[in-house]
C-alpha cells in the first residue's frame, strides 16, 4: 500500500430545507455545538474532534444517504456510549426513531433529521 495524502475526514455536507431549523435542531436536540451560520451553510462541531457537519439548504429532492433496494441507508453513522439512553432523548423530542438492534453484541438504531436524512447510532 502507498503512501496516502489524507489524513482525515474534516466535514460531511448535509442537505437542508431549513437552514435555521435544522441548525437549531443538530444543536439543542443532538446537543452538537453551533460554529457559524451564513445564508448559504451552518457549521457544526461534532465534540472535540476535528470533524464537522456542514448543513446546505436545497430545494432539491436529495438526502444525505442512499437507497439499497429503494430502501433507505444511512450514510452517517454516530457512536454514543449512552445508545440507550440517547434513543429515549430523541423520542422525547419526537424524532422519528427506529428500535433499538443488536449485531453481534453491536447495538445501533436509525433516526431521521428533520428533512428526513437517515442517521445511525450505535455502540
Amino acid at each position: 500500500m502507498g503512501l496516502s495524502f489524507i489524513e482525515q475526514v474534516h466535514y460531511i455536507r448535509i442537505p437542508v430545507k431549513d437552514l435555521e431549523l435544522s441548525a437549531r435542531w443538530y444543536s439543542d436536540v443532538l446537543g452538537l455545538q453551533l460554529l457559524n451560520t451564513t445564508d448559504e451553510r451552518a457549521i457544526i462541531k461534532v465534540n472535540e474532534g476535528p470533524f464537522l457537519l456542514i448543513i446546505v439548504p436545497t430545494e432539491d429532492e436529495t438526502y444525505a444517504h442512499f437507497t439499497i433496494d429503494h430502501e433507505p441507508e444511512f450514510s452517517i453513522g454516530f457512536t454514543s456510549p449512552e445508545l440507550s439512553n440517547f434513543h429515549q432523548h430523541l423520542i422525547d423530542h419526537q424524532v422519528k426513531v427506529e428500535d433499538i438492534k443488536e449485531d453481534h453484541g453491536h447495538a445501533f438504531f436509525h433516526f431521521y433529521d428533520p428533512d428526513g436524512n437517515k442517521l445511525q447510532a450505535h455502540w
